[in-house]
């Protein structure tokens, strides 16, 4: 059949399939080394006891959990998440919404707030997913200036001016894909503009957990006393990504509205997935996994570190306190995408960090991911790749 006079939808117009989805594409060559994901190690992963809780929810409430459940969350892990948020991310929700993977949290929140030509802000570079979502929505998405300490609340209140926009979005802790935390100065700022502005904050926090040194810093939320913040959480980067378990929290009329978004969606968010979850943290569980991953991600961290101190001159990089991600940056003149094709020929795969940005450019950049490569896959592909930048040069 022919379906050349097809029309999709315009929200389409300005959307590319992901160019990590794409590059995944390659990693999956068999022994090719990748920098280029954000998946937990491995190692990381605890099929074990997941394997154990499955088993012991099952046999207690088997089947209320194969039955349809509420859109609104699975009973017993709504009690558990509200304290698990209030005591370990640190603010008291007046709602929260257990939903599948943060990034269905972003879906929800644009479907609740965003019109066609609604305006976000967003940092620049920001995580290549989440813009997706918004250009999907047909946001106007415009950058906000951003530093080693995060995003610059002064070009934030500026282009709050400027543009009247109905959310702004960040990742405040190791943010995906520079690495950077926002200072807890600017946390308190922006929390302030979004009351005085009257302007939604999207807080976008899946990697606050895994921090390898330092002090951890209040979420933006924590200043939020009129309720523009709303917070998204996951157990992806801490549990595990295949469960498909993150959350909303914020003011009621928020998260009723995300709600009703849901029910269209996917009626609800796996019960099964969300009961072993509500286990992890009933049975305390996610202190030790954390320490466990953290002491090995830490390591993995300061080995890529390493190799990249080697090219003090040649690259400038964050270095980050936790996270998943280093943001390198080349000479001008260098094209990361160019490179790519060169580092791939011979093993590894990366991110060109030009997909990060809301208005392109920057092809001098790159990000890097450590978690999910051994220590010899560290070493080997980082030679590559400083044997690629030099000759470069």
């Amino acid at each position: 059949m022919d379906l050349s006079s097809l029309r999709f939808a315009h929200r389409f117009d300005q959307v590319s399939g992901s160019a990590i989805r794409e590059i995944f594409k390659i990693i999956a060559r068999p022994g090719m080394i990748s920098f280029a994901g954000g998946n937990p190690s491995l190692a990381a992963l605890p099929d074990e006891k997941v394997s154990e809780l499955s088993v012991q929810v099952l046999r207690d409430h088997g089947k209320q959990l194969l039955q349809y459940g509420a859109t609104e969350g699975y009973p017993p892990f709504l009690e558990s998440l509200k304290q698990y948020v209030e005591t370990a991310v640190g603010f008291r929700p007046d709602a929260v919404l257990p939903v599948t993977g943060s990034t269905q949290a972003m879906d929800l929140l644009c479907k609740a707030l965003i019109d066609p030509g609604d305006t976000i802000l967003v940092e620049n570079p920001s995580f290549l997913g989440n813009l997706q979502c918004m250009k999907l929505y047909q946001a106007n998405l415009v950058p906000v200036a951003s530093d080693d300490d995060g995003m610059d609340p002064a070009d934030l209140e500026e282009k709050i001016k400027a543009y009247h926009p109905k959310m702004v979005y960040t990742i405040p802790t190791f943010q995906n894909p520079s690495g950077r935390t926002l200072s807890l100065a600017r946390r308190e700022k922006v929390a302030a503009l979004a009351a005085e502005y009257g302007v939604v904050i999207a807080e976008d926090d899946p990697y606050r957990d895994l921090r390898y040194r330092g002090e951890m810093l209040p979420s933006i939320k924590s200043f939020d006393r009129e309720g523009w913040v709303v917070f998204l959480g996951s157990f992806s980067k801490i549990i595990s990504p295949g469960l498909r378990v993150g959350y909303l929290a914020g003011r009621e009329e928020i998260i009723r509205k995300c709600t009703v978004g849901k029910q269209s969606t996917d009626v609800h968010t796996a019960n099964l997935t969300q009961a072993i979850v509500d286990q992890f943290i009933r049975q305390n569980l996610l202190p030790d996994h954390i320490r466990t991953i953290c002491a090995d991600y830490g390591e993995k961290l300061a080995r890529m570190l390493g190799h990249l101190e080697d090219l003090a001159g040649l690259v400038t990089f964050t270095r980050p306190e936790g996270g998943l991600f280093v943001w390198a940056e080349l000479p001008e003149g260098l094209n990361a995408l160019e490179l790519l094709k060169k580092a791939i020929d011979q093993g590894v795969a990366y991110v060109p960090g030009t997909h990060f940005f809301v208005d392109g450019g920057h092809e001098n950049t790159l990000r890097l991911n450590f978690s999910n490569s051994t220590d010899d896959q560290i070493d080997r592909g980082m030679s590559v790749l400083k044997t690629i930048f030099r000759e470069a040069k």
